[in-house]
């Protein structure tokens, strides 16, 4: 009879304990984890390409618009004003309209940070000039002549190109290189000729010694393209 007793005891304890289980909150009868050597991995951190304030600076070639420029801006002149920005004459080209007058430039700076600090500088000493951001493609339209070339204005209308190469007898030119067209002006349309030169020395050598002389009996005005 004890061993029975015993029994009856052993069932009704098991069955209190089971009920005691399944009332008590869910946070209590969670299964404990399992114990582990490894580390817990660390959280990631956002990614902080999303910010642009975060961002690296750009790199690569930026290019922009520079405008306030007159007949006699040279390219040096440009140069020295945007000092600190790492140019050279090479990363700056004349925008010219069909008179070849200036209207404006492009320059292709180093990287944005050049951009940024052109705009520092124009501030400060350049307030005649403005820049605005530009496309790749408008500088790749534009001819540079590097300072290796020469417009001819005021040439007969009869001129030819030999008449070209003997107005420019004892200089060192490209013959093949000799353009001349026709623009209209006020009062009469006139004349002109672009010719390239090896150097820039050549180029102002015969600016210096042909500027001002005859073609035809016609006086012809030379202007150094930038």
């Amino acid at each position: 009879m004890s061993q029975l007793r015993n029994a009856i005891r052993s069932t009704f304890a098991l069955r209190s304990s089971v009920a005691t289980a399944r009332g008590l909150p869910p946070l209590l009868r969670d299964v404990p984890r399992p114990f582990s050597t490894e580390p817990e991995q660390p959280a990631q951190p956002e990614d902080s390409s999303a910010d642009p304030f975060l961002r690296p600076p750009n790199t690569g070639l930026v290019y922009a618009k520079l405008f306030g420029v007159s007949r006699h801006t040279l390219k040096t002149d440009i140069v020295n004003l945007l000092e600190g920005c790492n140019l050279t004459q090479d990363d700056v080209r004349f925008h010219y309209n069909r008179m070849f007058v200036p209207t404006g430039m492009m320059v292709q700076f180093p990287s944005r940070f050049e951009f940024d600090q052109a705009f520092k500088v124009i501030g400060k000493k350049g307030r005649l000039y403005r820049l605005e951001r530009a496309d790749r493609s408008q500088w790749d339209l534009l001819m540079n002549y590097g300072g290796k070339a020469l417009l001819l204005q005021g040439i007969p209308f009869s001129a030819t190109p030999n008449d070209v190469e003997r107005f420019l007898s004892g200089c060192q030119y490209e013959a093949s290189s000799i353009q001349m067209m026709v623009r209209p002006a006020f009062p009469d349309p006139i004349k002109m000729a672009t010719v390239s030169f090896p150097s820039q020395i050549e180029a102002t050598n015969a600016f210096i010694t042909k500027n001002r002389g005859f073609c035809q009996n016609s006086q012809v005005l030379l202007r150094v393209l930038q």
